[in-house]
Protein backbone atom coordinates (compact mmCIF):
# COMPACT_ATOMS: atom_id res chain seq x y z
CA UNK A 1 0.00 0.00 0.00
CA UNK A 2 1.33 3.42 -0.95
CA UNK A 3 0.75 6.81 0.65
CA UNK A 4 2.08 10.23 -0.36
CA UNK A 5 4.17 10.87 2.73
CA UNK A 6 7.24 11.49 0.57
CA UNK A 7 6.77 12.97 -2.92
CA UNK A 8 3.03 13.43 -3.54
CA UNK A 9 3.51 14.12 -7.24
CA UNK A 10 5.90 11.38 -8.33
CA UNK A 11 4.68 9.78 -11.55
CA UNK A 12 3.47 6.18 -11.43
CA UNK A 13 3.01 4.26 -14.71
CA UNK A 14 -0.21 2.42 -15.46
CA UNK A 15 -3.96 2.82 -15.11
CA UNK A 16 -5.68 3.73 -11.85
CA UNK A 17 -9.23 3.23 -10.59
CA UNK A 18 -10.44 5.85 -8.10
CA UNK A 19 -13.15 4.95 -5.59
CA UNK A 20 -15.19 8.10 -6.05
CA UNK A 21 -18.08 9.52 -4.01
CA UNK A 22 -18.02 13.12 -5.20
CA UNK A 23 -16.95 14.35 -1.76
CA UNK A 24 -13.93 16.38 -0.71
CA UNK A 25 -11.56 13.49 -0.10
CA UNK A 26 -12.31 11.34 -3.13
CA UNK A 27 -12.40 14.35 -5.46
CA UNK A 28 -9.00 15.47 -4.18
CA UNK A 29 -7.78 11.92 -4.82
CA UNK A 30 -9.22 12.00 -8.34
CA UNK A 31 -7.38 15.19 -9.25
CA UNK A 32 -4.21 13.82 -7.64
CA UNK A 33 -4.47 10.58 -9.60
CA UNK A 34 -5.00 12.41 -12.88
CA UNK A 35 -1.58 13.99 -12.47
CA UNK A 36 0.16 10.80 -11.34
CA UNK A 37 -1.00 7.90 -13.51
CA UNK A 38 -1.07 7.33 -17.27
CA UNK A 39 -4.85 7.01 -17.26
CA UNK A 40 -7.63 7.15 -14.68
CA UNK A 41 -11.14 5.78 -14.33
CA UNK A 42 -13.58 6.25 -11.45
CA UNK A 43 -16.14 4.03 -9.75
CA UNK A 44 -19.07 5.21 -7.65
CA UNK A 45 -21.22 2.89 -5.59
CA UNK A 46 -24.95 3.36 -5.27
CA UNK A 47 -25.42 1.56 -1.97
CA UNK A 48 -28.80 2.91 -0.93
CA UNK A 49 -27.21 5.93 0.68
CA UNK A 50 -29.40 8.59 2.23
CA UNK A 51 -28.55 11.12 -0.46
CA UNK A 52 -28.62 9.83 -4.03
CA UNK A 53 -27.33 13.29 -4.90
CA UNK A 54 -23.87 11.91 -4.08
CA UNK A 55 -24.04 9.72 -7.18
CA UNK A 56 -25.26 12.63 -9.29
CA UNK A 57 -22.44 14.90 -8.08
CA UNK A 58 -19.84 12.20 -8.75
CA UNK A 59 -21.20 11.65 -12.27
CA UNK A 60 -21.17 15.38 -12.97
CA UNK A 61 -17.55 15.78 -11.85
CA UNK A 62 -16.38 12.73 -13.79
CA UNK A 63 -18.24 13.96 -16.86
CA UNK A 64 -16.70 17.42 -16.65
CA UNK A 65 -13.23 15.88 -16.35
CA UNK A 66 -14.01 13.37 -19.13
CA UNK A 67 -13.06 10.48 -16.84
CA UNK A 68 -14.60 7.06 -17.64
CA UNK A 69 -17.08 6.56 -14.81
CA UNK A 70 -18.61 3.33 -13.54
CA UNK A 71 -21.72 3.45 -11.32
CA UNK A 72 -22.34 0.10 -9.64
CA UNK A 73 -25.46 -0.96 -7.76
CA UNK A 74 -24.61 -2.16 -4.26
CA UNK A 75 -27.97 -1.47 -2.69
CA UNK A 76 -27.59 -4.69 -0.72
CA UNK A 77 -25.34 -2.74 1.67
CA UNK A 78 -28.22 -0.45 2.49
CA UNK A 79 -30.38 -3.47 3.27
CA UNK A 80 -27.77 -5.14 5.48
CA UNK A 81 -26.12 -2.23 7.28
CA UNK A 82 -28.41 0.00 9.35
CA UNK A 83 -26.83 3.44 9.58
CA UNK A 84 -27.84 7.08 9.47
CA UNK A 85 -26.44 7.05 5.93
CA UNK A 86 -28.70 4.19 4.82
CA UNK A 87 -31.84 4.68 6.94
CA UNK A 88 -34.10 7.74 7.04
CA UNK A 89 -35.34 6.73 10.50
CA UNK A 90 -31.83 6.90 12.03
CA UNK A 91 -30.74 10.46 12.76
CA UNK A 92 -27.35 11.85 11.81
CA UNK A 93 -25.27 12.60 14.89
CA UNK A 94 -24.23 16.16 15.53
CA UNK A 95 -20.47 16.69 15.74
CA UNK A 96 -20.78 16.84 19.53
CA UNK A 97 -22.79 13.62 19.71
CA UNK A 98 -20.33 11.79 17.47
CA UNK A 99 -17.43 12.85 19.70
CA UNK A 100 -19.40 11.73 22.76
CA UNK A 101 -19.97 8.30 21.20
CA UNK A 102 -16.27 7.92 20.42
CA UNK A 103 -15.32 8.88 23.96
CA UNK A 104 -17.66 6.12 25.17
CA UNK A 105 -16.10 3.57 22.83
CA UNK A 106 -19.04 3.37 20.40
CA UNK A 107 -19.23 4.29 16.73
CA UNK A 108 -21.09 7.28 15.24
CA UNK A 109 -24.55 6.69 13.76
CA UNK A 110 -23.09 7.35 10.29
CA UNK A 111 -20.80 4.32 10.33
CA UNK A 112 -21.86 1.85 7.61
CA UNK A 113 -20.58 -1.60 8.63
CA UNK A 114 -18.55 -3.30 5.92
CA UNK A 115 -18.88 -0.47 3.40
CA UNK A 116 -15.20 0.04 2.58
CA UNK A 117 -14.56 -3.70 2.68
CA UNK A 118 -17.22 -4.26 0.00
CA UNK A 119 -16.18 -1.20 -2.01
CA UNK A 120 -12.58 -2.35 -2.19
CA UNK A 121 -13.49 -5.93 -3.04
CA UNK A 122 -15.66 -4.83 -5.96
CA UNK A 123 -13.10 -2.23 -6.98
CA UNK A 124 -10.52 -5.00 -7.18
CA UNK A 125 -12.75 -7.02 -9.49
CA UNK A 126 -13.45 -3.97 -11.66
CA UNK A 127 -9.78 -3.02 -11.74
CA UNK A 128 -8.95 -6.46 -13.08
CA UNK A 129 -11.63 -6.13 -15.76
CA UNK A 130 -10.44 -2.72 -17.01
CA UNK A 131 -6.73 -3.51 -16.76
CA UNK A 132 -5.97 -1.19 -13.85
CA UNK A 133 -3.05 -2.06 -11.61
CA UNK A 134 -3.85 0.63 -9.06
CA UNK A 135 -6.81 1.50 -6.83
CA UNK A 136 -7.05 4.85 -5.05
CA UNK A 137 -9.24 5.40 -2.02
CA UNK A 138 -9.50 8.56 0.08
CA UNK A 139 -9.59 7.00 3.54
CA UNK A 140 -7.66 8.58 6.39
CA UNK A 141 -6.85 7.49 9.89
CA UNK A 142 -5.88 11.05 10.84
CA UNK A 143 -9.48 12.35 10.54
CA UNK A 144 -11.50 9.16 10.32
CA UNK A 145 -14.43 9.71 12.71
CA UNK A 146 -13.57 6.45 14.45
CA UNK A 147 -14.48 4.29 11.44
CA UNK A 148 -12.41 1.09 11.71
CA UNK A 149 -12.42 0.51 7.94
CA UNK A 150 -10.44 3.71 7.33
CA UNK A 151 -7.32 2.50 9.14
CA UNK A 152 -4.07 1.57 7.44
CA UNK A 153 -4.07 -1.96 8.89
CA UNK A 154 -7.44 -2.70 7.30
CA UNK A 155 -6.43 -1.33 3.89
CA UNK A 156 -3.24 -3.41 3.90
CA UNK A 157 -5.21 -6.53 4.74
CA UNK A 158 -7.73 -5.87 1.95
CA UNK A 159 -4.95 -5.25 -0.53
CA UNK A 160 -3.43 -8.63 0.28
CA UNK A 161 -6.83 -10.35 0.17
CA UNK A 162 -7.71 -8.89 -3.24
CA UNK A 163 -4.45 -10.06 -4.75
CA UNK A 164 -4.63 -13.51 -3.16
CA UNK A 165 -8.21 -13.95 -4.36
CA UNK A 166 -7.46 -13.12 -8.00
CA UNK A 167 -3.74 -13.87 -8.45
CA UNK A 168 -3.16 -10.20 -9.25
CA UNK A 169 -0.68 -7.54 -8.24
CA UNK A 170 -3.03 -4.61 -7.73
CA UNK A 171 -1.73 -1.78 -5.55
CA UNK A 172 -4.07 0.18 -3.29
CA UNK A 173 -2.98 3.79 -2.78
CA UNK A 174 -4.22 5.88 0.14
CA UNK A 175 -2.89 9.38 -0.55
CA UNK A 176 -4.76 10.90 2.40
CA UNK A 177 -4.07 8.20 5.00
CA UNK A 178 -1.91 10.36 7.26
CA UNK A 179 -3.36 13.76 6.33
CA UNK A 180 -5.83 15.63 8.49
CA UNK A 181 -8.38 17.90 6.85
CA UNK A 182 -6.05 20.89 6.98
CA UNK A 183 -3.51 18.86 5.01
CA UNK A 184 -6.16 17.70 2.53
CA UNK A 185 -7.10 21.31 1.82
CA UNK A 186 -3.40 22.09 1.41
CA UNK A 187 -3.08 19.26 -1.12
CA UNK A 188 -6.09 20.48 -3.10
CA UNK A 189 -4.54 23.95 -3.15
CA UNK A 190 -1.24 22.53 -4.45
CA UNK A 191 -3.27 20.78 -7.14
CA UNK A 192 -4.89 24.11 -8.02
CA UNK A 193 -8.44 22.94 -7.25
CA UNK A 194 -9.20 24.22 -3.75
CA UNK A 195 -12.12 26.38 -4.90
CA UNK A 196 -13.46 23.57 -7.09
CA UNK A 197 -13.35 21.18 -4.15
CA UNK A 198 -14.94 23.71 -1.81
CA UNK A 199 -17.92 24.61 -3.98
CA UNK A 200 -18.41 21.57 -6.20
CA UNK A 201 -18.28 18.57 -3.86
CA UNK A 202 -20.79 16.96 -1.50
CA UNK A 203 -19.38 15.91 1.86
CA UNK A 204 -22.26 16.86 4.16
CA UNK A 205 -24.15 14.01 5.83
CA UNK A 206 -27.29 16.11 5.45
CA UNK A 207 -26.87 16.38 1.68
CA UNK A 208 -25.94 20.07 1.36
CA UNK A 209 -23.37 20.97 -1.30
CA UNK A 210 -20.19 22.94 -0.73
CA UNK A 211 -19.63 24.09 2.84
CA UNK A 212 -22.61 21.98 3.91
CA UNK A 213 -24.86 22.22 6.96
CA UNK A 214 -22.10 23.11 9.41
CA UNK A 215 -23.58 20.80 12.05
CA UNK A 216 -22.81 17.18 11.12
CA UNK A 217 -19.45 15.55 11.93
CA UNK A 218 -18.34 15.61 8.29
CA UNK A 219 -19.00 19.34 7.93
CA UNK A 220 -17.33 19.99 11.27
CA UNK A 221 -14.11 18.26 10.17
CA UNK A 222 -14.20 19.91 6.76
CA UNK A 223 -14.79 23.46 8.02
CA UNK A 224 -12.31 23.14 10.88
CA UNK A 225 -9.64 21.95 8.45
CA UNK A 226 -10.38 24.72 5.96
CA UNK A 227 -10.21 27.38 8.66
CA UNK A 228 -6.90 26.00 9.93
CA UNK A 229 -5.43 25.91 6.42
CA UNK A 230 -6.59 29.42 5.57
CA UNK A 231 -5.09 30.72 8.81
CA UNK A 232 -1.82 28.98 8.01
CA UNK A 233 -1.50 30.84 4.70
CA UNK A 234 -2.74 34.15 6.09
CA UNK A 235 -6.20 34.17 4.49
CA UNK A 236 -9.71 34.32 5.83
CA UNK A 237 -11.97 31.32 5.12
Amino acid sequence: METIKNNPFEKIPGKALVVFSGGQDSTTCLYWAMGIFDSVEAVTYDYGQRHVKEVEVAAAIAGELKIPHHILDLSLIGQLAPSALTREDISVDSAEKAEERLSEGTLPSTFVPGRNMVFLAFSGILARQIGADHIITGVSQADYSGYPDCREAFIKSMNETINLAMEENIQIHTPLMFLDKKDVWALSDRLGVLDVIRTGTLTCYNGIMGDGCGECPSCHLRSRGLEAYMESIGKNG
